[in-house]
């Protein structure tokens, strides 16, 4: 009986023994995979196992199973950073975990540019993200120029799309310019020119009426109005009046215009000037857009934030005052 007892325990150990052997194997000694170098590209919200089986799906590793018991052992199974990897031949499992862990494998990154971002806004995204020096972008999107149907335009601003970017680390100013611009293309509307041609604008001025509405709107709804009053007032000879475009002059953004504010010399300040000012304030989204070529069908020429991200309109100063007086008071 107990030569039988003895024997079970020897043939335990040693199938202990031959797996440890084995795991240990197969994160420190298998170098197979990958045969050659791989990318593969992890994208946000990728749970620590969706990570394991596209790197086993892709041939970065062998063995999806192993390399996540390897990392829920090292407690290390939720800290990889989404974004584009490139794996080197011949590594082992416990080389490309660290490599993803560490972010040494990482060539790309995921860059979120909200919409109503400015193109200064969006250089710092860039620099706080990795992607190079925010002066360095800035440089290029203030001197770098479109052909927007037909017409150049003054600079970037306004045509830099609001999205999310797979951004490689080493790119340019000048190819991530050309990651979103591409992007403002394929988002602009696809009867823009006519739609701009029957509001009397050129398609870039559309882009800076749809950079009004973005920085003025807070609830979509309202964003076919505000384009409708930019236009009535355009057509009428009346200033735009918008607090945004004086806000974008500032050299330090203020959450509150003084009268001095609203008295500074700036071609952006719609309240001396008529007109559209002379480039966008702010990259818009494809609401925005969607609204300044298709805007509403209204005489309003006044509008007002209300609350709860609402605006009220009127058609007549007389009830634009009294919309003042209700809302503001």
């Amino acid at each position: 009986m107990m030569r039988r007892i003895m024997a079970i325990v020897v043939t335990v150990i040693t199938v202990a023994v031959v797996a440890i052997g084995g795991f240990a194997y197969l994160v420190y000694g298998d170098r197979s995979h990958p045969v050659a170098t791989t990318q593969v590209i992890i994208v946000r919200g990728s749970t620590f196992d969706e990570i394991a089986a596209k790197l086993a799906e892709n041939g970065v590793i062998g063995n999806a199973l192993v390399f996540r018991a390897l990392a829920r052992l090292r407690h290390d199974d939720t800290d990889v950073r989404a974004g584009a990897y490139a794996f080197q031949a011949h590594m082992s499992a416990d080389h490309v975990l660290h490599a993803l862990l560490s972010g040494g494998a990482q060539v790309a990154t995921w860059v979120t540019i909200p919409e109503g971002f400015t193109a200064k806004q969006i250089a710092r995204r860039l620099q706080t993200d990795g992607i190079g020096k925010a002066a360095a972008f800035e440089h290029t999107f203030a001197t770098t120029t479109l052909v927007v149907d037909g017409v150049r335009t003054k600079s970037l601003e306004g045509f830099l799309f609001p999205s999310t970017y797979l951004v490689p680390f080493d790119a340019s100013p000048a190819q991530v310019a050309a990651q979103m611009t591409a992007q403002f293309y394929k988002e602009l509307p696809a009867d823009a020119a006519k739609r701009a041609r029957a509001l009397h604008v050129t398609v870039p001025q559309a882009v800076i009426v749809a950079s009004l509405v973005e920085r003025e709107a807070k609830a979509e709804v309202d964003r076919p109005m505000i384009a409708a009053v930019i236009y009535n007032r355009l057509r009428l000879g009346m200033p735009l009046q918008i607090d945004a475009t004086i806000e974008y002059a500032l050299p330090v953004y203020e959450p509150v215009l003084s009268y001095a504010d609203l008295a500074i010399d700036s071609p952006y300040n719609t309240y001396l000037h008529l007109g559209l000012p002379p480039t966008p304030i702010a990259n818009p989204g494809e609401p925005s857009l969607e609204a300044a070529f298709h805007p509403a069908s209204t005489k309003a020429l006044y509008y007002v934030y209300c609350g709860h991200g609402r605006h009220v309109f009127a058609d007549t100063l007389a009830q634009h005052q009294s919309n003042v007086a209700r809302c503001l008071h």
